[in-house]
């Protein structure tokens, strides 16, 4: 298997969505990069810049209704290569967190649609506030910050005390990172990236709206009942044991059973459990 079969394998065609949103993310930098190569050598017109103008978000809704796609691809493209090497290792890490508890599925719906409601507010700012009155016609968004901000707080809202180890820093809450990163993006917007910071504002917002959404439908969906474990805080988890006759007998569980089976969870997932195990989690849940 060469270099590129190894890629499209791993990523482009990996089961996880997390793998492949950033294999399509590295595939459109890569792509772009090679254009303004082939441009240079050949001393032409930037072709790269041609081209991505149709796929870049713009901030007027004139020129939006022109390439309404861009929506989605300016999610998908980036400036640099330190903007795409940082939203992707926030976004690998966070993600797979993500990932192990709701699914490809779930991840992608927050990583898209965060990224959409994200360029919305972009556009919407640009239109509204007079302080962008003067660069609005050359202004446009690329990056994956809002999509990937809205996965940090969806997994934030979803898991608000899972501890992650960062470099100089140690372990952190997931929620004290969210709450860090959204405080940072919005003292930010008078100092530069103005639109940038509002869209990753407002792509964090859609995580954590969209996490509570889910919230709603825990009881009448059955794919998301094992969430109600994730929702309750240790201390607080019960099983009830209902008995053969009118009365009901109610028995905690000890606090070394319930951390086995959550520390599972964190290592193989929610799979992995016991019939046992799951009926443990769900009957807990309950109370």
């Amino acid at each position: 298997m060469n270099l590129f079969q190894e890629f499209k394998q791993n990523y482009l065609y990996s089961s996880n969505a997390v793998n492949k949103i950033i294999g399509i993310n590295v595939l459109v930098y890569l792509f772009f990069a090679l254009l303004g190569v082939v441009s240079f050598l050949l001393n032409i017109t930037n072709i790269a810049d041609q081209i991505s103008y149709w796929f870049t978000l713009p901030a007027t809704l004139k020129v939006f209704i022109t390439k309404p796609w861009s929506i989605i691809t300016y999610m998908f493209m980036h400036s640099g290569f330190f903007h795409l090497l940082f939203n992707m290792l926030w976004f690998y890490w966070i993600g797979n967190i993500l990932h192990e508890y709701l699914g490809s599925k779930r991840v992608i719906y927050a990583y898209v649609l965060g990224g959409i409601f994200g360029g919305l507010f972009y556009m919407l700012s640009y239109n509204i506030f007079p302080v962008f009155e003067t660069i609005r016609l050359t202004s446009s968004a690329v990056g994956a910050s809002a999509g990937v901000l809205s996965v940090i707080v969806a997994t934030a809202t979803l898991l608000p005390n899972y501890e992650i180890q960062l470099l100089l820093i140690g372990n952190v809450k997931l929620k004290w990172l969210a709450l860090v990163i959204i405080i940072i993006d919005l003292i930010s917007i008078p100092t530069g990236n103005s639109g940038g910071h509002i869209a990753h504002i407002a792509g964090g917002m859609f995580g954590l709206f969209y996490i509570r959404s889910l919230y709603k439908n825990i009881n009448i969906n059955p794919q998301f009942t094992k969430l109600t474990s994730m929702f309750s805080k240790k201390s607080n988890l019960k099983v009830i044991h209902k008995g053969s006759g009118s009365s009901n007998t109610t028995n905690k569980p000890s606090e070394e059973e319930i951390n086995k089976i959550l520390d599972k969870i964190t290592q193989s997932g929610y799979d992995s459990l016991t019939v046992k195990e799951k009926n443990i989690l769900f009957k807990a849940s309950k109370d």
